[in-house]
């Protein structure tokens, strides 16, 4: 099996970009109507002003499934998260909002691409989140 693929050889930026394309295609992933009213984290101060925020975030979320394997809710949110102004104060580090990478998640669920792994009590080896499933890993792949 090669290891190359596409997913590795294209710089990230440049990659999210082109699936993120390739997911305005995918009818399970559409925007809904109160993503332009909200935030993406406690920490910013505006609403997302980006018109192709979701489906850039989408493509975001699904190769860092691909790069790290199982990856849950709360680990995403760390990853998005960013520094908070606090005025006068230091600054610190604040977690992203859950709803919309939990409803970007669901729609991959939806579309085939990933499914849910519940722990196993008493294992550390498996841990709760979504994995990309085939179908989601010859689409990601298929990515040129």
């Amino acid at each position: 099996m090669d290891k190359k693929n596409s997913v590795y050889e294209m710089s990230p930026q440049e990659y999210n970009l082109k699936l993120a394309e390739a997911l305005k295609n995918v009818p399970e992933f559409k925007a809904p109507e109160w993503v332009n009213f909200v935030k993406s984290s406690s920490s910013k101060e505006r609403p997302i002003e980006d018109a192709d925020f979701w489906h850039k975030r989408a493509a975001s979320i699904l190769r860092q499934i691909y790069k790290n394997g199982i990856v849950g809710v709360s680990r995403l949110r760390t990853r998005y998260g960013s520094k908070m102004n606090r005025g006068v104060r230091p600054e610190r580090f604040v977690k992203s909002g859950g709803k919309i990478i939990r409803t970007i998640l669901q729609q991959a669920d939806a579309a085939g691409f990933t499914e849910t792994i519940k722990s196993i009590k008493g294992t550390k080896e498996k841990r709760p989140g979504r994995k990309l499933t085939a179908k989601g890993k010859s689409f990601l792949e298929e990515i040129k």
